[in-house]
């Protein structure tokens, strides 16, 4: 890659493709394309391939998703299945026709089985069963992957997937029906600290565990990903493994610990209730960027 290297980055808008985009002008690279959704659904076969056709990409960051916390994944599980296999299915398979040689695919962490080891490794994929509250978006997620290993052992593309722990940053989503849990609480706490709400009622115990990434430092890894040298590419990812690598801080919080650092930092002195009865499906979340 070079400094004119022609980057499109999917879902640039996105709090994944956003910092992308930011990681990749820190980086010295100029000629980043980027479509909005209005110009680009990107789950519309004939205008992705008259988007690739045009353009000519080189490099491809495939951020762009349908995504949302529990309460959505729950509500929409068909939508979140049939759009994502349709970006990805698009994007994967035209990018390869117009020949592009290196894509990144962004995943998520809940492609590991709910209750794998810690901290969790890549080949733990497929090891048993998902969580099921967003087991929809996993298997799509889990596709993709399937899909770039497809590709790389058949047409010898270096297409790879990155599985960002649970991420946070510019261009969250703050909505309470849709968003994940640390925009949720800042939110609550906030408007509670508004109100001057006397208690904050959170979902579940507060026990299950989760690691959280700054964005951008998500994005700095994956910068280094796309720069990786062919060699060492091969040497990271043989043709029996697949072209995956977790994206990760190592260290997790409890979710009772993030809901009292949320509501300090906020400055809210509500107390604090558990709703034992709603279910917070929250799965303990340490991933590594390097294979263990």
């Amino acid at each position: 890659m070079t400094s004119a290297t022609r980057l499109y980055v999917a879902g640039h808008r996105g709090l994944v493709g956003s910092a992308l985009v930011r990681a990749l002008r820190g980086r010295g690279y100029t000629s980043i394309i980027a479509r909005t959704h209005a110009e680009l659904d990107l789950t519309d076969q004939q205008a992705v391939k008259a988007f690739f056709a045009a353009e000519r990409p080189e490099v491809v960051c495939l951020a762009a998703a349908k995504v949302g916390g529990i309460m959505a994944n729950n509500t929409y599980p068909a939508e979140f299945i049939q759009e994502n296999l349709a970006i990805q299915n698009n994007v994967i398979d035209e990018a390869r026709r117009a020949g592009v040689q290196r894509l990144l695919f962004l995943g998520s962490s809940c492609i590991y089985p709910r209750d794998c080891p810690q901290p969790i490794r890549e080949d733990y994929v497929m090891t048993g069963p998902l969580e099921p509250t967003n087991r929809p978006y996993a298997m799509a997620k889990l596709a993709g992957l399937e899909m770039c290993w497809a590709y790389n052992r058949q047409y010898g593309t270096q297409y790879l997937c990155a599985m960002p722990t649970n991420l946070y940053g510019p261009g969250d989503n703050y909505d309470l029906e849709t968003s994940h849990v640390l925009p949720a609480l800042i939110r609550r706490f906030h408007e509670a600290k508004a109100r001057g709400d006397k208690s904050v009622t959170l979902w579940g115990t507060g026990t299950p565990r989760r690691e959280f990434l700054y964005s951008d430092d998500m994005a700095e890894a994956c910068v280094q990903l796309l720069e990786c040298p062919e060699d060492m590419l091969a040497l990271l990812f043989p043709e029996d493994q697949a072209p995956l690598v977790n994206i990760g801080c190592g260290e997790d919080v409890t979710i009772r610990e993030l809901a009292l650092l949320v509501r300090e930092v906020v400055g809210s002195d509500a107390e604090i209730l558990w709703d034992r009865s709603a279910s917070l499906t929250a799965r303990r979340g340490s991933c590594s960027m390097f294979r263990a």
